[in-house]
């Protein structure tokens, strides 16, 4: 998002020069570097004609305080073109790494974390980065491919079917897939097809013949050969590109949600599919999670993805999000532990499952 000037109104730039509380606030230190694009001029001026001059050696500071701001910053956060950011509170002052407007963004060892004051915003934040994607992808090699899940992603994804997305999206690049898929009907009610077609697909121009589903008329073993033929086929046809480190399908956006319990696609702890590392899609006919049938991509084509969103909201899910990017050790690692994609790896959290980080 473009960055404006700065724009203060008298009344507030007089409260700003003149008031000794102010006075005492932290202040943002002052530099043409960090605008973009960088000033050349000497002086940042302001609507009243007030100037904030850089000197030689030292900079000037600007009084720092969220009433000063019209509306009131409510979340906190004052974010710069550069991506630095200023964060307020509890009368200290401190700089953050890069972050979204919407929510507070942490580099951690694991991919980039961003937390969300609300679903909304997480969603507008996803909604961007999915079209973003999907453009670069369409613009490179005329075609996106994306990896959707079950549970509350759809929800989160909301966004792609409003203005301006709906209308601004090349929908006929789109190949869309599932990583893992329960053995019902595609018409029932636990069907993550059924899932995206009601909340996501039926709203957009994506050609049917890009959809890939799963075969429900199959058994659980034999829908999840038949998918993986189906990825290979693709491969071949040159839709699907191909890990030159793994030999697995890559997938330039994989969009996965998490469990209470850890799960990510259909693979759960402790469960021996976790370990497949062989197979581009498997079955699983003992889900400790209903409907026990199911297919699941494996962890090699998970983590062969150019990009991978893990959306995960909900103080239910605080616990395996902190084991995952907290500071402790598990001996036996979670399933959301172990996406590590190749490329991207990016979580999108409201602030209550990150509420124990």
């Amino acid at each position: 998002m473009a960055s404006s000037p700065f724009q203060f109104s008298t009344p507030v730039l007089t409260l700003l020069l003149s008031s000794p509380s102010l006075r005492k606030s932290p202040c943002l230190p002052f530099h043409p570097s960090l605008f973009s694009p960088p000033l050349t001029q000497k002086t940042l001026t302001f609507s009243t004609g007030t100037r904030a001059v850089s000197g030689s050696g030292k900079s000037p500071g600007l009084p720092f305080h969220p009433s000063l701001f019209s509306p009131p910053l409510t979340q906190k956060t004052l974010t710069f073109s550069t991506g630095t950011r200023a964060v307020s509170g509890s009368g200290k002052f401190c700089w953050r790494a890069k972050a979204s407007m919407a929510g507070t963004t942490m580099e951690k060892g694991k991919g980039k974390v961003e937390v969300f004051d609300s679903k909304e915003n997480l969603s507008v934040s996803l909604a961007k980065y999915t079209a973003d994607l999907a453009a670069k992808f369409s613009k490179e090699k005329g075609s996106f491919t994306v990896v959707l899940s079950g549970g509350s992603l759809i929800k989160s994804l909301r966004k792609l079917v409003e203005p301006p997305y709906v209308d601004a999206i090349d929908w006929s690049t789109w190949h869309v897939f599932w990583v893992d898929e329960r053995v019902v009907p595609k018409d029932h009610d636990d069907s993550n097809y059924k899932l995206a077609f009601d909340g996501f697909l039926s709203k957009v121009q994506i050609l049917p013949g890009n959809v890939y589903a799963i075969n429900d008329a199959l058994s659980a073993e034999g829908a999840a050969d038949d998918y993986e033929t189906c990825l290979k086929h693709l491969v071949k046809s040159n839709v699907l590109s191909v890990s030159t480190a793994t030999g697995f399908p890559k997938f330039d956006l994989m969009l996965l949600g998490m469990g209470p319990d850890g799960h990510v696609a259909s693979l759960f702890p402790g469960h021996p599919l976790v370990k497949e590392n062989e197979k581009w899609v498997t079955f699983i006919k003992d889900s400790p999670k209903p409907p026990p049938e199911r297919i699941t991509f494996t962890f090699p084509v998970i983590n062969s993805s150019a990009h991978i969103a893990l959306v995960i909201c909900g103080a239910g899910k605080a616990g395996p999000v902190h084991s995952a990017l907290g500071n402790s050790q598990n001996s036996d690692p979670l399933p959301v532990q172990m996406v590590s994609p190749e490329g991207e790896l990016v979580w999108f959290l409201d602030k209550d499952a990150a509420s124990k980080l």
